[in-house]
């Protein structure tokens, strides 16, 4: 009988001790009990109730927690991070407090404060207590992101979505940190839903397009590209990546209007303006439309000094630019560079009468085979125009003599609008071949009437 009662007190007590333990706990930790007494009483009634018990105990828990969920449903930050923290910091010493729940809620005010730092380690000590809560695989996720580490990003992003499979902002998020990494096949699925909720997000659509012409989607990230160029943020990139899609398939012309479309913005990152006016120069250049290719390099001449082969280019094409048949020798296709070296071989040999026998085009150079008459002689000559600007090597005259010799002409003549090597103008000592360069050659050309 004696056990019995002795047993029957000790249930009691033990009982007595896990309500005064848990009890409260339960009633401070429940946001769900918060929210109901604040629609009861109003939030300034229960605010002013808890700060008045704070004045005479700053670590009441319940007081604290009550003043903690009421200014993180404010989104008062700076009030709610001071809150947790000491919650946080409390929590050895009270274990009615959610440590993975004031950790959270102090990295997730950090966090909207701008500490990125902060809330990385806050949320990281949350998670491990708590793994299953949303808000924090979210914001660490979110943290993450911040810092450049998009892969540690995706691995707590993919836990939010366990969690959530819904949420549109894990969804974007996860897409941009796909596309972070690299992974564009991975990133488009993401991407594509985020656009569906939310269809106006030109930074998630601009990145899509980037994504789709990375993974063999060409043309519809081209048109994507197109309907971004007037957008005030991402118009510029837009045009710079829709003018270097035109130029892959020398379409010059449309990558000149992406350009000149981009120039009109308002506003133009310097680092992209340059680029944009760089490979618009050189494309009306491909065009040849010279002077509107130097407009553009001198533009970058004046604002950004030195950028690559830029001081080249002009001093180049200025010297063009003042002599249109040196253009046509560089720059114009084949039928126009053969007319043109039919009148430098007139040209070359004054009075004579010249009559072409024969032209052959090959990708390198151009030989034409001629006759030449004059009262007191005649021959037969065959000339080899090269348009490239560096040095021809002797092998090429050896292999050039050879032609002279089986073709049974009387004399070669090789132009180039380059040099000729120092072996070169050896080997043809004592041979019937003529050598003309760059500044000979320049002679010739301001002798042409390119009209007649």
């Amino acid at each position: 009988m004696l056990i019995s009662v002795l047993i029957a007190i000790i249930v009691a007590a033990s009982i007595i001790v896990l309500l005064i333990v848990v009890k409260p706990g339960k009633r401070g930790g429940n946001s769900g009990d918060i929210s109901s007494r604040v629609q009861k009483k109003g939030k300034s009634a229960i605010l002013k109730e808890a700060e008045k018990k704070l004045t005479h105990d700053p670590h009441n828990v319940l007081a604290l927690k009550t003043v903690g969920e009421i200014h993180y449903n404010d989104k008062n930050w700076e009030k709610c991070w001071n809150v947790y923290k000491t919650l946080y910091d409390i929590s050895a010493a009270h274990i009615e407090v959610d440590v993975a729940k004031a950790a959270g809620r102090m990295g997730i005010a950090a966090y909207n404060m701008g500490k990125i730092e902060d809330a990385t380690n806050s949320l990281m000590i949350s998670v491990r207590k708590n793994p299953e809560d949303f808000d924090t695989n979210l914001y660490l996720g979110k943290a993450l992101f911040d810092k450049g580490t998009y892969d540690k990003a995706i691995y707590c992003l993919k836990k939010a979505r366990t969690l959530n499979t819904e949420n549109i902002e894990v969804l974007r998020l996860l897409g941009l940190s796909f596309f972070r990494c690299q992974k564009y096949r991975d990133s488009l699925p993401f991407l594509k839903r985020a656009l569906d909720e939310r269809p106006d997000d030109k930074e998630t659509l601009f990145n899509m397009a980037v994504a789709m012409a990375e993974c063999g989607m060409g043309d519809k990230a081209l048109k994507i590209f197109m309907h971004l160029r007037p957008d005030p943020l991402f118009g510029a990139q837009s045009c710079l990546e829709a003018g270097k899609m035109h130029e892959k398939v020398k379409d010059f012309k449309s990558a000149v209007a992406d350009y000149e479309i981009a120039m009109k913005l308002e506003t133009v990152p310097d680092n992209i303006l340059v680029q944009i006016r760089y490979r618009c120069g050189n494309d009306y250049i491909a065009m040849n439309d010279i002077s509107s290719g130097l407009a553009c390099l001198k533009k970058i001449q004046a604002s950004t000094p030195g950028y690559k082969d830029v001081d080249q280019l002009v001093l180049r094409y200025s010297e063009l630019n003042q002599n249109k048949n040196l253009q046509i020798y560089l720059l114009s296709g084949t039928s126009d560079f053969v007319a043109l070296c039919r009148k430098i071989i007139s040209t070359y040999h004054g009075d004579c009468f010249v009559k072409v026998e024969d032209v052959e085009v090959a990708s390198e150079c151009v030989e034409i085979i001629c006759s030449v008459e004059n009262p007191k002689w005649q021959a037969k000559e065959i000339f080899r125009f090269y348009r490239t600007q560096t040095i021809v090597g002797d092998m090429f005259i050896r292999e050039f003599h050879g032609k002279v010799r089986d073709s049974k002409c009387d004399k070669g003549v090789c132009v180039t609008m380059g040099a000729f090597s120092e072996s070169g103008h050896k080997y043809i000592e004592g041979r019937p071949i003529d050598l003309i360069e760059k500044e000979a050659l320049q002679k010739l050309l301001k002798k042409i009437n390119v009209l007649k």
